[in-house]
């Protein structure tokens, strides 16, 4: 079993040189060790975070978990606010909106994701008003330290009374703000309104999005990830697909359409999300960073351990059928039509699909195993025999072609003492590396999840010990389809899970590229397509490496970590065939201590150095490593 790992000396000395030679065929063959992304609607990744909209609590969205309410919102004036769901709302999906009333300018402000970044670039806006107004509204950005109104629009009515009218702007401040504690605000002259008040809903507001996209993705995260070349989007997330309970799981057919037809939900993370990032923002996000998409589709399993029965299973199998068919079919099908209609004749392609997360908990093995994989198994495969299903665990026998998903949070120690279980792994079927983190500094134990203690941000030792398990994934890449470290994304003001891949806040000149980031980029951005064998009199630890070529580079690879050694490392490094002077490029990752973290509005602590180096007698490639270091090579 994957969890049986070969315990190795957590401290160790080495002046020697490591002796590696590299054969020049053998290994195995793979185009699929790829680093991606598993999205999850998490410390507010989605809302107040990849998702762009700068307005928080837009259209007051609420459910019996989490009922509607007016935070983010203060009254401009003398005016006052008052929920209501009137007898004609602005549609089924948007039933709560709010009434402002009283004499004067009026009005009300939002206060944003805990800020509102303002710097001179365009943002759009628009909201619905229902009532008699013959005036004018403004719309308006300010700050709240100095009261300076950064920017403002006078937006013309059009409303009418007993209709819902959508309104539209633009403000383009001229000069950046000296911080985020700003807000948005949208007043009117309550003498020109018929009784003084008027209903509002939907209220919204984006900066530039990524490849301006309308209702897109936040652009500072959208280039981290760019950069860090990521190849496979898992989404959409883990928890945030289950639900907390059958009827609040993630529906895709409720994330598509107008923004005024989606109604949102409670997520599992403590607060109500807008289904704004639904299933076609999801694809478009595949898209713009040319990510392969692995769509997971609910399993018939919520997290408070409702479990839909084998009688009732079929009609969820069927759910996920339309969805696949929402995304591959052509315009001739019904859910294929349903697209078009929505602006995306040409399908997408999928090659992946998951089934649930994580079922081995909360009690949904025995059902997972019995029929409820099965039935989506089967039904998926038939229909599209080309798509590659994976279940949501290993702990089971998978049939014919699935595949199954690894997940593993641990302490430092334990990833590096992982870094061979790869090699004992005999099964056919491949698998999914799909939450993959250092979560807990090394205590000898472990980590107890009745009371663990998670590090805020991503740590270097703990980058460093991923780092060292990735190589025993990458030196068995045949077995294993991609990786990624989850979750992703942390809003820094408001997070119940760290470390997380990114932090921010507010302010994209903020945002945290983690010390894994580091690692996850040198790794994907010097991509083994066939790993090679090596030999070495040496064993492995602290020096860890795997090695192999990049057809499409023609180049040869080397990848090493360095966990824990008193001594810096060096290595004598041959690849058959390679001839002295031979040019590689070296690049070696460090950073001040095991502690190190990048921290959001902090300064990055990781030191990249590329040198180039030549190929001596007999094509000895020659180099030392630091402690804690991970290093590629790439031969010229």
């Amino acid at each position: 079993m994957l969890r049986e790992y070969l315990l190795l000396p957590l401290l160790a000395s080495f002046t020697a040189a490591y002796t590696i030679s590299v054969a020049k065929s053998g290994g195995n063959v793979t185009t699929s060790t790829q680093y991606g992304v598993m999205e999850e609607e998490i410390n507010h990744g989605g809302e107040g975070g990849l998702y762009a909209e700068l307005i928080r609590n837009r259209a007051f969205q609420g459910s019996s978990l989490y009922p509607s309410n007016l935070d983010a919102w203060s009254t401009v004036g003398e005016s006052t606010m008052a929920l209501q769901n009137l007898s004609k709302p602005l549609s089924s999906a948007l039933p709560t909106s709010v009434k402002v009333s009283g004499k004067g300018t009026i009005g009300l402000k939002n206060e944003g994701w805990w800020g509102i970044d303002v710097r001179p670039q365009k943002y759009s806006g628009s909201f619905y008003v229902k009532g008699s107004y013959k005036g004018s509204f403004k719309a308006s950005l300010e700050s709240n330290i100095t009261g300076k109104t950064l920017a403002s629009v006078e937006v013309t009515s059009k409303s009418v009374a007993n209709e819902w009218v959508q309104h539209e702007f633009t403000l383009t401040p001229k000069s950046k703000a000296a911080n985020v504690n700003n807000t948005f605000s949208l007043t009117f002259d309550a003498s020109k309104a018929t009784g003084g008040s008027l209903d509002f809903n939907l209220i919204s507001l984006f900066p530039p999005t990524w490849n301006n996209r309308p209702n897109g993705l936040r652009t500072d995260l959208m280039q981290a990830m760019s950069d860090m070349g990521p190849t496979f989007l898992r989404f959409p997330g883990g928890n945030n697909l289950e639900g907390e309970t059958i009827d609040t799981r993630w529906k895709w057919n409720e994330t598509l359409g107008p923004l005024k037809d989606r109604p949102g939900r409670p997520t599992t993370w403590g607060y109500e999300e807008t289904g704004g990032m639904g299933l076609i923002e999801y694809m478009q996000w595949c898209d713009d960073l040319g990510m392969e998409p692995i769509l997971a589709v609910w399993s018939g399993l919520a997290l408070n351990e409702d479990i839909v029965s084998e009688e009732d299973i079929g009609i969820y199998v069927e759910d996920a059928l339309n969805e696949i068919e929402f995304l591959t079919g052509s315009v001739d099908t019904e859910y294929g039509a349903l697209r078009a209609k929505y602006g995306y004749p040409d399908p997408w392609t999928i090659n992946f699909v998951e089934v649930g997360n994580e079922d081995n908990l909360n009690n949904g093995l025995d059902s997972y195993i019995a029929y409820r994989f099965a039935a989506f198994y089967d039904a998926i495969t038939e229909k599209y025999p080309s798509i590659q299903v994976l279940a949501s665990t290993i702990d089971m026998t998978l049939p014919g072609s699935a595949g199954g998903d690894f997940h593993l949070y641990d302490v430092p120690d334990n990833f590096v003492a992982a870094f061979n279980q790869f090699d004992q792994y005999t099964d056919a079927h491949r698998i999914l590396l799909g939450e993959i983190a250092a979560t807990e500094y090394n205590n000898g134990v472990g980590i107890d999840w009745s009371d663990y203690h998670f590090s805020l941000y991503p740590w270097w030792i703990g980058s460093v010990a991923e780092a060292v398990f990735f190589l025993g994934a990458e030196r068995n890449a045949d077995k294993i389809i991609g990786t990624t470290y989850a979750p992703y994304f942390m809003n820094i003001n408001s997070y119940e899970w760290s470390p997380t891949m990114y932090s921010f806040d507010a302010d994209p000149d903020d945002t945290a590229r983690s010390t894994s980031w580091h690692v996850y980029s040198l790794f994907n951005h010097n991509h083994i397509t066939n790993t090679l064998p090596t030999t070495s009199a040496d064993a492995y630890g602290p020096l860890y490496w795997v090695a192999g070529l990049n057809n499409k580079t023609n180049s040869h690879i080397w990848k090493g970590a360095v966990y824990n050694s008193t001594e810096t490392v060096p290595v004598s490094l041959t690849f058959e065939g390679v001839a002295k002077g031979t040019k590689a490029d070296l690049t070696i990752l460090t950073a001040p201590d095991a502690f190190s973290m990048n921290g959001v509005g902090e300064a990055n602590l990781v030191n990249s150095k590329t040198t180039t180096i030549k190929a001596g007698k007999s094509g000895v490639f020659s180099f030392s490593l630091p402690n804690l270091s991970v290093a590629v090579l790439t031969t010229n």
